[in-house]
């Protein structure tokens, strides 16, 4: 028995209804500057040189980084990679020392090595999605960022556009307000509120499973994925409306966008 095709947007579909929605919520590393790379390399850092401390066989390769730790926050991610070679750890607490063997200690260790890239290299947006921003502002929608991140305020600063997004919902603000993580689409659900609007009335940017299936199951108005690696046909199973390989596929956008609310909806 076949499954049912996935239903995909063309292009010309996905600005039709990106603006006839108020705002876009987008994910931060992999979707507007290029970090995803930096955390992954983070990752490998981290856990090659652990596996081989412990005896393991199986070594730990992109595929990895893809399947278990994409999009998630950080400790999150330790959790699901270290259950896939079933190891067991104690959790710890997030102030443990990089030094120690917790889910913590070891998401801390990944967080330094991310953060010496970081000050070394800097990072710069990619320049097809600040174009893509450039034309959702000008037609008018709001725009925010929603990354599981800890360390979206510094990404966007050294990337020059932190002044760009009034509202940022990153890890920390995760763990003071008490928001489940992707995939849980709670994070993006408060983005939009901080807003003034429904989930309905946004689109979700994402490049990570976990994320495109936050936005499918907030129901979320558009779910744009972004292929920077997870695969089309992955993130098309996972719940996004349509893939592009570089956001500025979708330009340009028109700019007759109605600033007059829907009944019902916020002003």
């Amino acid at each position: 028995m076949t499954s049912a095709p996935i239903p995909v947007f063309s292009p010309s579909d996905a600005r039709e209804r990106l603006l006839s929605l108020r705002a876009v919520l987008f994910d931060l590393d992999g979707v507007l500057t290029p970090t995803a790379d930096v955390h992954m390399s983070a990752w490998a850092r981290l856990f090659s040189p652990y596996l081989a401390s412990r005896g393991i066989a199986e070594p730990y390769t992109d595929a990895d980084y893809f399947a278990y730790i994409d999009g998630k926050p950080r400790y999150d991610g330790v959790r699901s990679f270290l259950a896939s070679r079933s190891i067991s750890l104690p959790e710890g607490t997030p102030d443990d020392s990089p030094q120690l063997e917790t889910v913590c200690g070891l998401g801390n260790r990944k967080n330094s090595a991310f953060t010496e890239s970081l000050e070394a290299d800097g990072v710069a947006p990619y320049p097809g999605s600040l174009r893509f921003l450039d034309a959702v502002v000008d037609a008018g929608l709001l725009v925010a960022v929603v990354s599981s991140s800890r360390n979206a305020d510094p990404v966007l600063r050294a990337a020059g556009i932190r002044d760009r997004f009034d509202v940022v919902v990153d890890g920390l603000v995760a763990d003071e307000k008490g928001l489940a993580g992707k995939p849980s689409p709670a994070t993006y659900a408060y983005g939009a509120h901080l807003l003034g609007l429904r989930p309905e009335q946004c689109v979700v940017v994402e490049d990570a499973h976990s994320g495109v299936q936050a936005g499918r199951d907030g129901k979320f108005g558009l779910v744009l994925g972004v292929d920077r690696g997870a695969g089309v046909a992955e993130l098309l199973e996972s719940g996004a409306d349509i893939v592009v390989d570089d956001l500025d596929v979708l330009l340009p956008l028109s700019s007759h966008t109605s600033s007059t609310p829907t009944p019902g909806e916020p002003a």
